[in-house]
């Protein structure tokens, strides 16, 4: 059957479009930086798989004639649907292992698509797996290996991607759910609002995909999370459909809405939501400031937080990453701190968080002070390496580099001994592992008044032909520290399969006890995507 896809492709075993090269200069750049942080200078890279030279597992189901005109078992097709973009994910896509490729790929254009495919899988026995853009981190999109099931089919959403309707009284937007960042934001323009919802996955995830993970955006405090977005969405479920009622906020008992943020497609396909939009800053500041005592810059990033000053960006970044992204000499840590408003100049916001900096010994350059985000040096720098990141992923791996980052969140008063212990765990796990050492880093990607949410980011070189293994075996023990730590599992990177064993014990099991029923009344034969949240009864 052939590929119903015929716009520009993915590439199936990494990030970006096929042709999408990075350049032999930005490669040597980031040796470089490996040499340092790794102590190796040899980077052989292993050649990426082609496409020609892997042959999949036979299809094992048959796709009824109704279906067939958006239903393919192409090859590309299910080794692009095979993976999502996790280190692991993309080690056996460069490997070339696609031992569990989905059986069919369905590109549904309409709700009553979606409800013909759940129903073909419920009397076949099949696995449905929704898919937005694919850019899970944590086994979210990939097919389940249970014993239960025929056959796997991935539902893509890719044609439920347009802007339905603009509210610009109330500065809001209903808003399919397949539609990807940049078309998004593209559809919105005319209007001069904005989502503004800018996650580094932003350019290949999708609207459903950030509200089924609970996602975080680019803004550090108040609208962090796209649950703060959410007016309303519509969901298909193999029960009915679930259209909840728009409002701006209500008090009417439990929201159905809060049923579906962070589902992971376990209950149903959301297919539209409405959101709130914001209208596009005029005023901006954008700095870094340095502080040479890791401790204060923590505790001025902590009275920032609280001091209803509310930055759109306060990015504590340590010494050592910052030194890798060029923004430091590796003598400071940074603080990228930002305001920005449609309204009015921020200078006073911008002053008064400074002042609390300068008070807990923080430098800054005066001059970098602009609406200009690229007039600060080290932001910018910090900024580009950091969206560069998921490109270099594949070239990474294929040089026996591992890369990870994992999120939590923590009140204030445990931060210091939870960033001590994942740090030594994580890098005695690394050493275990590798037989050498490697390089864990820590920044605050969002505050909150009352916690902050590190982020971790560790590097290690490992065995080409064992990076999935090795990587597993680092990131079991570096999890465990953080949970052991008080932190949660996740702060916006979600569950997938990958999280599963720590989200059991964070969640009471009472609660899992009556999600499971709520489960068994929207989907009573357990199609959709199993393994997720729970296994399937």
């Amino acid at each position: 059957m052939h590929s119903l896809t015929q716009e520009r492709r993915r590439k199936f075993y990494g990030w970006g479009y096929e042709g999408d090269e990075v350049s032999p200069q930005e490669i040597a750049e980031f040796e470089k930086a490996w040499t340092r942080l790794l102590g190796v200078s040899d980077f052989t890279a292993v050649p990426f798989p082609r496409e020609d030279s892997i042959h999949l597992r036979p299809c094992r189901v048959k796709v009824p004639a109704s279906l067939e005109a958006i239903c393919t078992t192409d090859n590309y097709d299910r080794l692009y649907h095979t993976y999502g973009a996790s280190t692991v994910d993309v080690a056996y896509s460069v490997r070339g292992e696609f031992r569990n490729p989905p059986d069919a790929v369905a590109y549904p254009r309409t709700e009553d698509d979606i409800v013909k495919l759940f129903r073909w899988c419920e009397d076949d026995s099949l696995a449905a797996i929704p898919y937005g853009g694919g850019t899970s981190v944590v086994g979210g999109v990939n097919p389940p290996e249970h014993d239960r099931y025929r056959g796997a089919i991935s539902i893509d959403m890719k044609y439920f991607n347009k802007v339905l309707e603009i509210d610009h009284v109330s500065q809001a937007a209903r808003i399919q759910a397949g539609v990807l960042g940049p078309h998004l934001e593209q559809q919105l323009k005319p209007s001069g609002l904005t989502l503004r919802f800018f996650l580094q996955a932003w350019e290949f995830s999708s609207l459903g995909g950030w509200i089924a993970t609970r996602a975080a955006g680019h803004f550090a405090t108040v609208y962090t999370q796209i649950d703060d977005h959410i007016e309303s969405m519509k969901v298909v479920t193999p029960a009915g459909n679930i259209e909840s009622r728009r409002f701006p906020v209500s008090g009417s008992g439990p929201n159905p809405d809060r049923l579906f943020l962070g589902s992971e497609g376990t209950l149903g396909i959301i297919t539209e939501a409405w959101v709130r939009l914001h209208r596009r800053p005029k005023y901006r500041q954008m700095t870094s400031v340095r502080f040479t005592d890791y401790d204060k810059a923590v505790e001025a990033t902590r009275c920032i937080s609280q001091s209803g000053l509310y930055p759109a960006s306060a990015r504590l970044v340590e010494r050592e990453e910052a030194a890798y992204t060029g923004s430091s000499d590796g003598t400071y840590d940074i603080l990228v701190l930002g305001f920005e408003s449609p309204d009015h100049p921020v200078d006073a916001w911008m002053k008064r968080a400074l002042e609390i900096c300068g008070d807990f010994g923080g430098t800054w350059d005066e001059a970098s002070l602009s609406g200009d985000a690229d007039a600060d040096s080290g932001a910018k720098s910090w900024r580009e390496k950091f969206l560069r990141g998921p490109y270099l992923r594949e070239y990474a791996i294929a040089r026996g580099v591992m890369r990870e980052t994992m999120e939590t969140a923590i009140t204030w008063e445990r931060f210091a001994k939870l960033r001590e212990h994942v740090k030594s765990e994580t890098h005695r796990a690394i050493r275990e592992v590798t037989g050498r050492p490697g390089s864990v880093t820590c920044r605050f990607t969002h505050i909150y008044p009352d916690g902050p949410a590190p982020y971790f980011t560790w590097f290690a070189y490992g065995d080409k032909l064992r990076i999935p293994e090795q990587y597993m075996a680092i990131k079991k023990v570096a999890e465990q520290a953080m949970v052991d730590a008080g932190g949660t599992v996740t702060h916006h990177h979600a569950l997938g399969r990958d999280h599963r064993p720590w989200y059991d014990k964070e969640r009471p099991e009472l609660f899992c006890s009556a999600l499971k029923a709520t489960k068994n009344i929207f989907d009573p034969r357990a199609i959709l995507n199993p393994g997720v949240l729970f296994d399937p009864s």
